[in-house]
């Protein structure tokens, strides 16, 4: 398979609602396969198909949870229920968040504790997923980005306006930029 190149956030395909995916065919198995590659080599623990790109409803996380419990998965045409956010600010330390399409950056972000995850697998089986804590986290986080919403678009105001400088001073938040996961370095 082929490792792809991630969108950064100011594409067009990353702040529009995705399409339903119609059918599951031999395209699809290879986008699956290829974002599951894309999303190793980045690494991280979840990959949208806006981020690579392609305006379809499917995501694929894979994150191995402090028990070893490995979560793993395809979700296409996914629906997502929450429960309520806590209210509050959010803690830096536990609930800090970063994004591949805003590579490099961490802010941190108030997530629901509890995500019903309601999709349909690549082999189209659909699936329930009763997710708490990060895996909830990951979930609600690929989701938005389904919806065109990045994480950055979700923060506080001081946290959000910091985001936004980080955007400008890379020159991000344009059409057509990108980066390729094991082969660009994005330090400052």
């Amino acid at each position: 398979m082929a490792v792809l190149p991630i969108r950064i956030t100011g594409d067009p395909v990353l702040h529009a609602r995705a399409n339903d995916v119609d059918e599951i065919d031999e395209s699809l198995y290879a986008l699956v396969h290829d974002m599951e590659d894309t999303m190793s080599q980045a690494p991280g623990v979840g990959l949208a198909a806006p981020q690579v790109g392609v305006p379809l409803r499917l995501f694929v996380y894979n994150w191995r949870d402090e028990d070893g419990e490995l979560h793993r998965g395809t979700a296409i045409n996914p629906q997502l229920l929450v429960s309520p956010p806590p209210l509050g600010d959010a803690d830096p330390e536990e609930d800090s968040e970063g994004c591949l399409s805003i590579p490099g950056e961490r802010f941190p972000l108030l997530r629901s504790h509890t995500a019903l995850l309601r999709a349909v697998e690549l082999d189209g089986t659909p699936y329930e997923v009763l997710a708490t804590g990060w895996l909830a986290r990951i979930f609600q986080h690929e989701f938005d980005h389904l919806d065109g919403v990045l994480y950055a678009d979700r923060l506080p105001d001081a946290h959000h306006r910091a985001a936004q400088r980080v955007v400008r001073r890379r020159k991000w938040g344009v059409p057509g930029n990108s980066w390729l996961p094991g082969r660009d370095h994005l330090d400052d």
